[in-house]
């Protein structure tokens, strides 16, 4: 199993971006899935994240600006950045709990490999 996360970019402030996450090889079912991102001396943070029925969290310092999304018939999930401030450069991460098959005891967390977002003042 593989997450394949991409959008990453440099943006001025005000401007937006969408980052996108695709999981692929054996998949039976995906659960939750997240973004975090990672900023240079920091850690590593919750930015938003979303159940496969679509109930969603948001960390405070996005909400209203940051919609994330999914479509489990592709297994993909997408985040939409808009007014995107300076503070929010960092390596954006997808995450995901995915079940590799029917016969698997529970499901598994699985990390893309990270998109680099620059955002400019």
């Amino acid at each position: 199993v593989q997450l394949q996360a991409s959008g990453g970019g440099l943006v001025q402030a005000g401007g937006s971006l969408r980052l996108s996450c695709a999981a692929s090889g054996s998949i039976f079912s995906i659960g939750y899935m997240g973004w975090y991102r990672q900023a240079p001396g920091k850690q590593r943070e919750l930015v938003a994240s979303i159940t496969n029925g679509g109930s969603t969290n948001y960390a405070d310092s996005v909400k209203g600006r940051f919609t994330i999304s999914r479509d489990n018939a592709k297994n993909t999930m997408s985040l939409q950045m808009n007014n995107l401030k300076p503070e929010d450069t960092a390596v954006y991460y997808c995450m995901a709990e995915i079940r590799r098959s029917v016969v698997a005891l529970g499901e598994e967390v699985y990390w893309g490999q990270g998109t680099q977002v620059t955002v400019s003042s």
